[in-house]
This record gives C-alpha cells, structure tokens and sequence, in this order.
C-alpha cells in the first residue's frame, strides 16, 4: 500500500484514497453503515506529508462558482452540511447569482422561523437561509438578541438577504451589533417585506429607513422602539415612498420629534389605520395634524406624550378630520382632560372603545360628558384615574347610550362607598354584559347595590380585590340579572362566602363556563359541592389559597353532571392532600390544565403520578 490511511471509529471512508468499496462487490465482506465525512481541518495526511484536500485547494472565487451551479435544493443543503466554509459561501450567493438552468421557482415564503438569545448566531441564520430554500423559501424571521452578548451582525442578516427573497415578516429586537449594512442588504434583496419590526437595534439609522422606503413598496406595517439611530429624515422617507402603509408605532425614538411625525400624518393619514405614538417628543402640532388628516385612522393609541398640552387633544377632536376612529387608548398624558375628553367625543361620531389610564386631570364631569356625546360607544376601561369618584362613573352608566356593553374600573382611588341614603338614582336599564372592578379599595356593598338596580344583562362580572365587598353587596347586583352569568371572578375578595356560590350556582349554573375564587379565604368544601350539583358548563374552576378539602375534589369527581372541567387550580390549598390522587385522576379525563403548586401534603410520588397519567395535562406543581 502506497499510503497511510488514517480514520478512526467505524467512518469508513478513505481522505485521499484510490480504494472504493461498495456492499455487494466483495461477498462475505462486511461494510458497517457508512457515515458522512467530518473534516476537522482542510488536510489530511499521506505518508508523512501534509496536503490539502483537493476542494480545499480551489480558490474561494471557483468554489463559489461550483456551489453557486447547484440546484436550490437538496443538493445545495447537503452541501452546507461539510464545513462551515460551505456554508458561509452558499448563504453568500444570492438568487440574481444562481445559474438560471438550476435556479428553483421562488417559493410563496409562508415558512417562519425564530431564534432568541444565545441561539441568534450568523451561522444559525446562514443555516437558515440555506437550509429554508428547499421547502418554499422562508417567509417570516424573528431575531431577540441579547444585547451587547447578541451575536448576530450585518452578516448573518447579508445571509437571510441573499438566501431569503421571498421574506415577508422581519422582527429585529435588541441586536445593537446589526446596523445600517445589513438591513439595507435586505431592503435591496427582499422587496416583498410587508412587516418591519425594529426594537433597540441603535446601529440602525435613516439612511436604512430610506432604503426601506426605497426598495419595500409592500410594506403596511412599521414599528420602530428605542431606535437611538431613526429621526425625522427616516419617517419623511417612508411617507413619501410607502403608499401602501396601514399601521405605523413609534415608540421612545429621541430623534423623532413634530417635524417626522406631522410629515408622515399628513401624507399618509389618508391610508393610516392605526397609529400608536408614544414616548416622543412631540407637541399638539402633531395631533392637530393628525386631527385634519387623519381620515382614515381607526385605531390610535397615545401613551406618555408629555409635550402635548389640552389645547392639542382639543384641536385634533375639532379638526373633525377622524370620521373613522373607533378605539382611542390614552396613557400618561397630561394634556387629556375633561374638555379634550368632551371634544373628543364629539369630534368622533364613531367611536366604539376607549381606555384612559394614568389621566390624572379627567374627573367624573368628563365622563358624563362622554357619555352624552359619544353615542356609540361600547366599551370604556378606566385605570388609575384618581379623580373619578363614584358619582362620575354612576353618572356615566346612567347617560351612556344603549350601545355600551363593557365597563371597567381598576386602581382608582377617589372611589368611595355610597351612603345607602344617597339621593342617587339610576333610571332606566343598562345594556352592559360585562362589568369589571378591580382593586378599588373604596368600593363597596352599597355601590354593588345601585349597580344591580340598573345592571340586569350581565354575563361577564369581575369583582377582584375588594375588600369592602360582602355577600350582601353581590347578591344585591345578581339578584335582578335574567340572562345567566358565564364568567364569574371574585378574587381577592376576602369577605365573600360559600353563601354566595351557592346562590350563583343555582340561579347561574347551567350557564356558568368559569368561575374564579382564587383567595377567597371563606371558601369552603360547600362551595365545591354546589358547583358539583348545579354547574353544567363550567371549564374552567380557580379555587386556589381556599379552605377546600379532599372532601370537595371528591364531589367534584363523583358530580351527577359529568363536569369536563378542563382547567382546575388548587394552588396553596393546604388541606389537599394525597387522598385526593383518584379523584384528580378521574378529572383529567378532560383537564388540559392542572395548578397544585403550594399544596404542601401532596407528595412527590403522587405528582410523579399525575404526570404519569395525565399526559396530556399541563401540570404545574
């Protein structure tokens, strides 16, 4: 033998032999199941001298050639899969390069991919950008890196670039290492992107936006999110270019101010949807701009914008330019008050939902002014809204339209308990179905009471955390309904009693689909026992940090009425223990979702069990 053929293990293969076996040539002669070449250097060794594989020997300017003649397929796959060398060249050669005797039919790019952390390298989206080609091209990509460690640059986005024309969606989140570079490679290679979604990527500038002005007519819809690099010039570039864009959001970009945001409202609020504006360092010019231009703005949200007074939400309710707005969301902005909150209703005849939260200048004359001139208004959702008293929310529901069918309270602390003697009266009946007040410290059995003289449709109620709340006060606002409650959450509400589920279970229960009772610290095993006789729908049970006992999850188990519960929660029930094994087994017959952390007496060897037997059950233990 002329040579000295060095491999180890069972890889029969020969580096740089003239020797070629194949099964079948040799009877008698066993050939173990061959295995794909792993080159750990790009020589091998001959005798005692080192040479170079004879690919390894072309220059990279002809191995590119070879690989850029292989069929977007398989075959190119495959190759990738020989070195990392491979790889980096054939996720460099772009579409435009491929031999048009080889080259596939560009796929319809519904395939999705997502990398996050330590797993968003280049290398993984070369292998992406190869690997996606032989199944219809890669149509959405989502990249979270991890700040300062990410690992992925402008190369790994040439990569997706040059493999990836087909791509659609792209989401780059906190990638400070990508810049300018690379996602204008994108933009020239990927024209067909619809979705551009850029946060903490500071590398990022307007000359990227203005390539993506340039070469993505597609796209409709654009989020920008603590881009340090993006200002004004960049939004005046996407107004002018991209006439196909419905939903813009801008968020916290410093170097965006009225001159960007004015420009891209009033060129292209006649197309905009949705726009979501916050953080920014804009003054009402932007809003009274969006206010006359705004023709076609269903959705806005506006959240922290410090720099808009009263006189800029009143201008852009008077521009009556909004025809269209159907949601309005308002956070953290002081320049929203009882005379913008009037001016908006009135200036928006269409308005369907909205939400303040952080409104510290809106009071209860605001919203009865709301409810007088928005008469089509279905939903509001108040937060943290300290000046609303109880008087003001009352006064609401009393002159809403009959449109309304959601309102909710939470954290608002000018809410106090009426006097039972109160001079109050609610006429007429609400068209409310669902009614939710959380973590108002203030409310009260005397509040519920005038509620439930006027709140007769309900089918969603959510009384959470109040502590003022009795049995009495629920009673009084379900005791008129005649629709049937489907969901019921009384969490947090320490002074509510078996009493009360009782009676929801009987009057309710052929209704009922969820019912949460987590906290309630009077909850006993008769609660169970009720929902067990009386519930027919009921999916979904929360009863977690009760008194509950084996005795009530086994009369859940043995209920006439066949319960296909298919959440259950039981966290922190100390008087659960290992007795009750059988009956939870029986019950994740139909359980998708299984709560008992914190049950102290249930040992391991019984959750070992349960995780045995409930296999399709998402057990939290």
């Amino acid at each position: 033998m002329s040579g000295i053929f060095r491999f180890s293990g069972d890889e029969d293969f020969f580096p740089g032999g003239s020797m070629h076996l194949s099964p079948g040539s040799c009877p008698g002669v066993y050939f173990p199941a061959r295995k794909r070449l792993r080159i750990a250097a790009p020589s091998v060794q001959i005798g005692f001298e080192q040479k170079q594989t004879s690919i390894e020997v072309l220059p990279d300017e002809c191995l590119f050639e070879i690989l850029r003649r292989l069929p977007s397929g398989q075959e190119r796959s495959a190759c990738a899969c020989v070195s990392k060398h491979w790889l980096n060249l054939l996720s460099s050669i772009s579409r435009s390069e491929v031999n048009e005797s080889v080259q596939d039919v560009e796929g319809e790019g519904f395939l999705s991919r997502s990398l996050e952390g330590k797993k968003a390298t280049d290398l993984r989206l070369s292998a992406i950008s190869v690997g996606t080609s032989t199944r219809g091209g890669l149509g959405k990509l989502q990249i979270r890196g991890s700040g300062f460690d990410s690992k992925v640059t402008d190369v790994g986005l040439g990569s997706i670039a040059h493999g990836c024309p087909s791509l659609r969606v792209l989401s780059l989140w906190n990638l400070p290492a990508v810049s300018d570079i690379g996602l204008s490679e994108i933009a020239r290679s990927c024209p067909m992107i619809e979705k551009l979604d850029l946060s903490r990527c500071p590398g990022i500038t307007d000359n990227a936006m203005v390539a993506i002005a340039e070469n993505c007519l597609h796209l409709s819809d654009l989020t920008i999110d603590s881009c340090s690099g993006i200002g004004n010039e960049g939004l005046r570039a996407i107004a002018r270019r991209c006439t196909n864009l419905r939903s813009i959001s801008i968020r916290s970009c410093p170097r965006i101010g009225d001159q960007g945001v004015a420009f891209l409202l009033a060129q292209a609020g006649s197309y905009l949807t949705k726009v979501k504006l916050q953080m920014l360092n804009i003054t009402g010019l932007s809003l009274a701009v969006l206010g006359h231009y705004g023709a076609a703005v269903t959705d806005l949200v506006l959240h922290g914008l410090q720099g808009v007074n009263e006189k800029g939400f009143w201008v852009m309710a008077n521009a009556k330019g909004m025809k269209k707005l159907k949601s309005l969301s308002v956070m953290s902005c002081r320049g929203m008050t009882d005379v913008g909150l009037e001016a908006v209703g009135n200036g928006c005849p269409d308005l369907k939902h909205v939400s303040l939260n952080k409104c510290l200048l809106v009071s209860g004359k605001g919203l009865v002014a709301l409810a007088k001139s928005a008469l089509s208004l279905e939903s509001l959702k108040l937060e943290e809204c300290h000046r609303i008293n109880q008087f003001g929310f009352l006064g609401f529901l009393t002159n809403c339209g009959s449109k309304l069918k959601a309102f909710s309270l939470a954290n608002c602390m000018g809410i106090q308990d009426l006097n039972p003697e109160s001079p109050l009266q609610l006429t007429g009946c609400s068209s409310i179905r669902s009614l939710s007040i959380r973590c108002c410290p203030g409310f009260g059995d005397a509040s519920l009471a005038f509620l439930g003289k006027f709140c007769h449709q309900l089918q969603d109620v959510e009384l959470s955390g109040l502590n003022g709340v009795t049995d009495a006060g629920v009673l009084e606002l379900l005791q008129s309904n005649n629709v049937g409650l489907v969901k019921v959450n009384l969490s947090g509400c320490i002074n509510v009693s078996d009493n009360t589920v009782s009676a929801i279970s009987m009057c309710h229960g052929r209704f009922m689909e969820s019912l949460n009772l987590d906290g309630c610290k009077n909850i006993t095993d008769a609660s169970l026992v009720a929902v067990a006789k009386n519930c027919y729908s009921v999916s979904d049970l929360d009863i977690s940090n009760t008194l509950v006992s084996d005795h009530g999850i086994k009369a859940l188990a043995s209920s006439p009425n066949h319960l296909n519960l298919q959440v259950l929660s039981v966290g922190g029930c100390s008087a659960i223990t290992d007795k009750s094994k059988a009956c939870i087994q029986k019950l994740g017959r139909t359980l998708l979702g299984l709560n008992i952390q914190r049950c102290g007496r249930i040992s391991s060897s019984t959750v070992d069990n349960l995780l045995e037997h409930l296999w399709r059950c998402d057990i939290l233990y």
